[in-house]
């Protein structure tokens, strides 16, 4: 059964640091590109992160670009979002996706999903 499923949320004061991970099964991940959207109350889901299934192609969306850091083991079938110096805009659930390509990642035309994990950034 194919399964991705996030962890790792919670509640972190402002300027803290989380690390969510998204492991997955039932598929290879070392076929698919990786991506984690999110979320907030009243607000579109939008693309927050990706990574190439080999690693080496990334992408980050302009609000958190120097905070976060996305990274993945192919052998362990987990991505991992490093979330650093977490600002109250950053609330929000938190999803990780796959795109089966064998070249750069996307946000668009995602095959599969997880349920999400919230994170809440309040002091």
């Amino acid at each position: 059964q194919l399964q991705l499923v996030e962890s790792g949320g919670g509640l972190v004061q402002p300027g803290g640091s989380l690390r969510l991970s998204c492991a997955t099964s039932g598929f290879t991940l070392a076929n698919y590109a990786i991506a984690w959207f999110r979320q907030a109350p009243g607000k579109d889901r939008e693309g927050v992160s990706c990574i190439s299934s080999s690693g080496r192609s990334t992408n980050y969306a302009g609000s958190v670009k120097g905070r976060f850091t996305i990274s993945r083991d192919n052998v362990k079938n987990t991505v991992y979002l490093q979330m650093n110096n977490l600002k109250p805009e950053d609330t929000a659930v938190y999803y990780c996706s796959a795109d089966r390509r064998p070249v750069g990642c996307s946000y668009i035309g995602m095959d599969y999903w997880g349920k999400g994990t919230l994170v809440t950034v309040s002091a």
